[in-house]
């Protein structure tokens, strides 16, 4: 390349390049790990240079440089993002952060609003044509390059070479500086495994197969790929491909097949990882990298249909608002385009988004569920826009819910430790009724075991799953629902009102053992509506009394008869022998359930009603 005539006099080495820059300039550097580090390393050391103020959005190489004195005084650092490595020098007032989406930052240089003077990039080598390629970081670096006076790129020949949005013709290059080194790579930290498992089977439950996702820069959510074995043909449309997506690829699931939109194709604007994901994506037309204006707006998002945005916070307080940036007076990160992903599920048809954590830090000892966000905790993402939450302990499904509901539901899916306070709190808050009784302080991950699913007689899928107390409005919902005969049948007599006391005594008594109820689901113009319950009481060591109704428009769907083996299953699970049902002998479609599901039965009359005793079978 050198000897090159088309890029004669542009060949130089760093410091010649470097030469050029003058005091009081300000220089854009290459993000994340497509950053020059030997650009780097002699910008520092090039100590006729003062007062140099330097912009960049993931940086690694600097913190090297955050205890010099000396590199302190020549050099002001801006960050629009602040990395692991860089924490503790934000903390300390050693580098300045500047809160922006990224995916606006391409048009304040644009605007001039933050002008760059000179900007200091990573290339792959050019092809014939003399084009080169800015590999694994587009992001903000293009318009960056379009903006600087003076362009000064370091070409790698372990530069990947990526399709997209990125690549740069040398003649629009002031100065190129040949060198060779290994790019930085970032292994993704590690999340405790059982933890992650757990987070994972919940999450996995609200992406379908055929999904277009975005998985949130953090430790977190790429940790839940791994889980993902069991899904098929997935898409991406994200910010940042990394190491953890490569075995989903190379598994066939992912595969980008059934995108609506950049069909075949993963769309991202950098990449983070190690030589894994490097030599993946170089010249590998599967992915499509390109700008984060263009990547990370919600309009553009929106063009995805069943687009899931997969995300992670540092708190959520008991409203559903979100912190992701600073543990209180701290930044740890940055507001990236969080939010942005998040609306622009909002815009896709079928879209949703998910906020996934661990439910404590600290080694358990602090709750990330909250009642209000630590003081000068930024808000990342606003309550409004939030859909689900997921921890270890389930899931909180919060649009369009009261904040009342988002309380329990959040309180729900806290470490059963901190449940009781939280309630406590919120009632301090006046966010809940004085009478709200707090969850069960118990992990309940064994009621997973009793969710199941069934294909109805009329095509649409029942889930079946215990009742929460989260449930309470849809649990009112269907009670009203049902016609005055079905109700008479169920209570013996007719109940008009149901009345929150009636739901504060149900959830008093739930245990999910010895007492419990189970519901059906069916989704609905959006909205998952209770169809029928199914509940059993303790009566004794070895029997439980049984009850439940089916929505008038779902009875003969087969419904009662699957709920009924359901509660058999879990009761037996829990230690009973069998059930009680006791009806009016008119309900005679009760009568011939009961025989129909259990062979060994007895049928023994009372003062108004019959008792239905049925024994469990011994298979």
């Amino acid at each position: 390349m050198v000897k090159d005539n088309r890029f004669k006099g542009k060949v130089v080495t760093a410091g010649e390049a470097l030469s050029t820059i003058k005091n009081g300039s300000r220089i854009f550097i290459g993000s994340g790990c497509g950053e020059p580090q030997h650009l780097i390393h002699t910008l520092v050391n090039n100590h006729n240079l003062d007062d140099i103020m330097i912009f960049q959005m993931l940086a690694h190489t600097l913190a090297d440089y955050l205890n010099d004195d000396s590199f302190l005084q020549r050099f002001s650092v801006k960050l629009f993002f602040v990395p692991i490595k860089m924490q503790q020098a934000a903390f300390e007032g050693k580098v300045d952060y500047i809160p922006t989406y990224l995916s606006q930052l391409p048009q304040l240089f644009k605007n001039k609003q933050i002008v760059i003077d000179t900007v200091l990039i990573q290339i792959s080598p050019p092809d014939a044509f003399g084009i080169a390629s800015l590999g694994v970081s587009v992001d903000v670096t293009l318009e960056a390059v379009k903006s600087a006076k003076t362009v000064i790129a370091q070409i790698n020949p372990r530069m990947p070479r990526t399709h997209g949005d990125g690549f740069l013709h040398i003649k629009d290059i002031d100065y190129l500086v040949p060198f060779e080194e290994e790019l930085i790579c970032i292994d993704q930290e590690t999340v405790e495994d059982s933890t992650a498992c757990r987070i994972a089977q919940y999450v996995r439950e609200l992406v379908d197969d055929g999904s277009t996702l975005q998985v949130g820069y953090g430790h977190m959510p790429y940790a839940l790929l791994k889980y993902f074995d069991n899904k098929n043909d997935l898409g991406i449309h994200t910010h940042m491909i990394s190491d953890a997506f490569i075995p989903l690829i190379k598994q066939g699931i992912i595969t980008n097949k059934y995108k609506n939109f950049m069909t075949d194709r993963a769309v991202a604007t950098f990449c983070m990882g190690t030589r894994v994901a490097y030599d993946y994506i170089d010249n590998n037309i599967q992915f499509y990298f390109g700008t984060a204006d263009w990547v990370n707006t919600p309009g553009i998002i929106g063009k995805n249909d069943n687009f899931i945005s997969i995300s992670s916070a540092l708190e959520v307080d008991l409203t559903g608002q979100v912190c992701s940036d600073s543990v209180g007076k701290q930044f740890f990160s940055g507001t990236g385009d969080q939010s942005n992903f998040i609306r622009g599920a909002t815009l896709s048809k079928g879209g949703l988004s998910i906020i996934a954590l661990p439910a404590t830090a600290r080694g358990g000892k602090v709750s990330r569920i909250v009642a209000n966000l630590s003081a000068g905790a930024g808000v990342a993402t606003l309550r409004a826009d939030v859909n689900f939450v997921v921890t270890e302990f389930g899931i909180a499904q919060l649009k369009g819910k009261s904040i009342s509901q988002r309380v329990i539901e959040l309180c729900q899916i806290a470490h059963p430790d901190f449940r009781e306070s939280l309630i406590e709190e919120a009632k301090k808050n006046h966010y809940i009724f004085p009478d709200q009784l707090p969850p069960l302080a118990e992990d309940l991950i064994f009621i997973e075991e009793y969710k199941s699913r069934i294909k109805l007689k009329n095509g649409k899928t029942m889930s079946v799953r215990p009742l929460l107390p989260s449930d309470e409005i849809a649990y009112r919902n269907f009670f009203y629902s049902l016609e005055e005969e079905t109700v008479y049948l169920r209570f013996f007599h007719s109940v008009k009102i149901f009345s929150r006391k009636m739901a504060q005594d149900h959830w008093a008594n739930m245990d999910y053992r010895k007492n419990i109820s189970l519901i059906g689901l069916v989704q609905t113009k959006g909205n998952k509506e209770i169809v029928a319950i199914g509940t059993y009481a303790k009566m004794d060591d070895t029997w439980a009394e049984v009850a439940f109704v089916v929505r008038e428009d779902f009875q003969n769907q087969g419904i009662a008869g699957y709920i009924f083996k359901e509660l058999e299953r879990v009761a037996s699970a829990n230690g009973f022998d069998g059930f009680l049902a006791t009806t009016l002998p008119e309900n005679k479609s009760m009568i011939n359930l009961c025989k129909k599901c259990f062979s060994d039965i007895k049928i023994t009359p009372t003062h108004e009603a019959i008792e239905i005793w049925m024994k469990f079978s011994k298979e």
